[in-house]
């Protein structure tokens, strides 16, 4: 699985970077193609001669070694995938906040392959907020985690922190490239985001979702290969990712006909979006004035952009919906999903903490047709994509 592969195997400076060594010497021995940078405090854990003997290639440790110039952008264009192991905080800070002071993070910077990290500390430091926060700027931007394990620590103390052994991150790489490119060749059409519905030009009709999980999802989708189109409402969230066509709309009715128009060529209709049902039946074209004691506005169903296309849908076409719900949330998931057409559905409740509109994390709960439930435990909404496109490539398997 990973021979021919070539990862870059980044070392900073903890005693976690012992374990490199085997962890070098395992991904050789599966046939990748290893290239080590190590950060300047790394190189007094191990030697570079160490490294280099096991990768068989030159260890990078230095921007300019020897009056010669090291390219972190030709490096950068040559890996497969980036491999941090083990990440300190010292440099997860680092690449979290795009401080390029060595040659490991001016490689990460300039990099077009996915990342992965792997943090190694202490028990504290771990658990420690800022650290938290950085993790989770980090996931946030598509780079994936393998989490620490828990054992004795060099402290002394004993909990969560040490880094993953080499085995489990080798298997962990397995996983990663199996998985990598299995939406290869799929057109994949995804929702996201709220809609809004004008009242006047000042004021709308609307809903609190962020469009961050319908961003993750595209995200996940467009690094398995996936070829896929955005349609997304209204947002502050940046929406930059140039591996995939994104097209901005505002209202219902402008995201059904979005749809609609890639609806019969696409594989692969993932509804992420919190489309407002009612719009008002008259749009006022000046700002209403504050004047009446009261103001009554008559609403419509909006058109049901899903349940429409639903009809619609193909035997070769798989349809994925969402249920977010505050009570019954079962029920009326369930309801959806036949109602619809769906293939399968993810649920969140607004009584779950951490999950639905405007948090980075979610829980959810994937329901299909053949009356399967599976649960997840609440996560970054990173991760949560992550989870609904492993369900998926399942299913496209299963479904064959």
């Amino acid at each position: 699985m990973l021979k021919g592969k070539k990862i870059i195997l980044g070392i900073t400076g903890g005693i976690a970077a012992y374990k490199s060594a085997f962890l070098c010497r395992l991904l050789v021995k599966e046939g990748a193609e290893v290239r080590v940078i190590m950060t300047p405090n790394a190189t007094k854990f191990i030697t570079p001669l160490t490294l280099s003997t096991l990768s068989r290639n030159t260890v990078y440790t230095e921007v300019i070694d020897e009056d010669q110039w090291n390219s972190h952008v030709e490096l950068g264009l040559w890996g497969d995938v980036m491999l941090v192991a083990p990440a300190t905080a010292t440099t997860i800070a680092k690449l979290a906040q795009g401080i390029a002071d060595n040659m490991l993070t001016l490689t990460y910077l300039s990099l077009r392959c996915p990342v992965i990290i792997a943090p190694a500390m202490d028990l504290d430091m771990y658990q420690h907020p800022s650290v938290k926060d950085n993790l989770n700027l980090l996931e946030q931007r598509g780079n994936s985690m393998i989490a620490p394990e828990s054992g004795e620590l060099a402290s002394g103390l004993t909990g969560l922190g040490r880094m993953a052994e080499p085995e489990s991150i080798v298997a962990y790489l397995h996983h990663f490239f199996q998985n990598s490119y299995d939406l290869h060749g799929k057109k994949i059409v995804i929702t996201a985001g709220p809609t809004y519905e004008d009242i006047d030009p000042v004021r709308f009709i609307g809903n609190r979702s962020s469009g961050k999980m319908g961003i993750a999802i595209a995200d996940e989708c467009a690094s398995r290969g996936g070829d896929v189109s955005l349609i997304i409402g209204p947002t502050t969230q940046a929406v930059d990712n140039r591996s995939y066509h994104i097209q901005h709309v505002t209202n219902a009715q402008s995201m059904y006909e979005a749809v609609s128009a890639v609806f019969n060529t696409a594989d692969i209709i993932i509804f992420a979006a919190a489309v407002a049902d009612y719009t008002p039946q008259v749009k006022s074209k000046t700002k209403i004035k504050k004047s009446e004691s009261t103001l009554e506005i008559v609403l419509s169903k909006t058109i049901d952009i899903a349940g429409t296309l639903g009809k619609q849908k193909s035997k070769h076409q798989v349809m994925i919906g969402f249920a977010l719900e505050t009570n019954d949330e079962e029920k009326y998931a369930k309801e959806k999903l036949h109602k619809k057409n769906f293939d399968f559905i993810v649920l969140n409740s607004l009584q779950d903490s951490g999950a639905g509109f405007q948090h980075d994390t979610n829980k959810i709960t994937i329901m299909d047709r053949d009356g399967e439930k599976t649960s997840f435990g609440l996560k970054s909404k990173v991760s949560v994509a992550s989870d609904i496109i492993d369900y998926l490539s399942k299913y496209l398997d299963k479904h064959a």
